[in-house]
C-alpha cells in the first residue's frame, strides 16, 4: 500500500534563502532572462548553492517534453522555439557571476531533430571564450541515445559530462518517461567516455521511490561497468501532492547514505557524493574542486 502521509524527518530541513549572494545571484539569473534548474526544479538546496556561488543554468526553455513522475519542471510542447540570443547570455551571466564552475543543463527538447545539441554546443564554447578558466559540467538529457549528437555536445570541450539515471534499473520504467531507460542513460555514459576517454562522466540517482539494498548495488554495479567516474546518491522528495507525482515511500536515513556511499567507493569510482539533501548538481565546484585529484588531468 502506498504511504502519502510520511512526515520530512529533521535531517531533510533546510535554511530559507536569505544569504545576501544568493540575491545577487537571482538577480543576475533575471538580468539575463535565464532559466536555473534549482527554482524550475524546486531544489531544497538553493539557498545554500547559490550563497557558495555555484550556478546551473537550464537552457533551451522550462517545459520539458517528457513525463517523469518525480520531476517539478512543467510538461508540454515547446513546438520548436529555440533562443537564438541565449548562448551569449548564459556566458555573460557566468562572466558578471565570476563562477568558477558551472552547470549547464537543460529540458529534454524532443520537439527538436537534435534534441538540444547544438545549443548545449553552442553555450559550451561561448562561455570557454568568455570564461577560459571555467569548468563546465555538461548534465544532458539522452538525445534519444544517438551518437552524433553525443559528440557534439563533447566536442564543444566540457570538462565534465553527466547525465541522470534517476533511480535504480528495476523502478525505471515506473518512475521514468517511456522514452526513457536505464539502459538508454548507460547507453549515453558509456558513449560519451568511448568517444574521450579522458572525459570525466557522472549520473545520479535518488532514493526513496521503493528500491532495496540489492537494486541499489546492482545498479551501482551496472553504473560503474560502463566506466562512470562519478556518482551522487540523495533523496527523493515529492514536488507536489498531485497524482503525476509519486509519493515518498521511505525517508533514507543518513547512515544508510553512508553505507551506500562506501558501497560505491569499494567499486571503484572516483567519486561519491552521498545524502539526503543530495542532488545531481548540490555543491558542485566545492565536491570537485576538492576532488582535483583525478580532475587535474583533464582540468587546467
Amino acid at each position: 500500500m502506498i504511504n502519502n502521509s510520511l512526515r520530512k524527518p529533521g535531517w531533510l530541513r533546510t535554511k530559507l534563502p536569505s544569504y545576501p549572494s544568493y540575491g545577487k545571484v537571482s538577480r543576475i539569473f533575471k538580468k539575463y532572462q535565464l532559466h536555473t534548474v534549482c527554482e524550475e526544479a524546486l531544489c531544497p538546496n538553493i539557498a545554500e548553492c547559490w550563497e557558495s556561488g555555484t550556478g546551473t543554468i537550464m537552457i533551451l526553455g522550462d517545459v520539458c517534453t517528457r513525463s517523469c513522475r518525480f520531476c517539478a519542471v512543467t510538461k508540454g510542447n515547446p513546438r520548436g522555439r529555440v533562443d537564438t540570443t541565449e548562448h551569449i547570455r548564459v556566458a555573460e551571466a557566468v562572466k558578471e557571476l565570476g563562477l568558477k564552475y558551472v552547470v549547464l543543463t537543460s529540458v529534454c527538447r524532443d520537439d527538436l531533430p537534435d534534441g538540444g545539441a547544438l545549443q548545449f554546443a553552442k553555450t559550451i564554447e561561448s562561455i570557454k571564450k568568455s570564461c577560459p578558466n571555467v569548468i563546465v559540467e555538461a548534465l544532458i538529457p539522452d538525445f534519444r541515445g544517438e551518437v552524433m549528437l553525443i559528440k557534439q555536445v563533447i566536442d564543444a570541450g566540457p570538462d565534465v559530462l553527466c547525465h541522470n539515471v534517476e533511480t535504480v534499473y528495476r523502478l525505471s520504467p515506473y518512475v521514468r518517461d517511456k522514452r526513457a531507460s536505464f539502459d538508454l542513460s548507460l547507453n549515453v555514459l558509456r558513449t560519451a567516455k568511448e568517444l574521450n576517454p579522458q572525459l570525466i562522466t557522472k549520473t545520479s540517482f535518488m532514493l526513496g521511490l521503493g528500491e532495496n539494498e540489492e537494486d541499489i548495488v546492482n545498479s551501482l554495479k551496472l553504473i560503474r561497468e560502463a566506466n562512470v567516474d562519478i556518482v551522487f546518491i540523495g533523496q527523493y522528495l515529492r514536488p507536489s501532492l498531485k497524482n503525476i507525482h509519486l509519493p515518498v515511500l521511505k525517508y533514507v536515513e543518513p547512515a544508510l547514505f553512508d553505507k551506500y556511499k562506501k558501497i560505491a567507493e569499494d567499486m571503484g569510482f572516483k567519486l561519491v557524493v552521498a545524502g539526503p539533501l543530495v542532488r545531481s548538481s548540490y555543491k558542485a565546484a566545492e565536491f570537485l574542486i576538492k576532488n582535483n585529484r583525478f580532475l587535474s588531468y583533464n582540468i587546467k
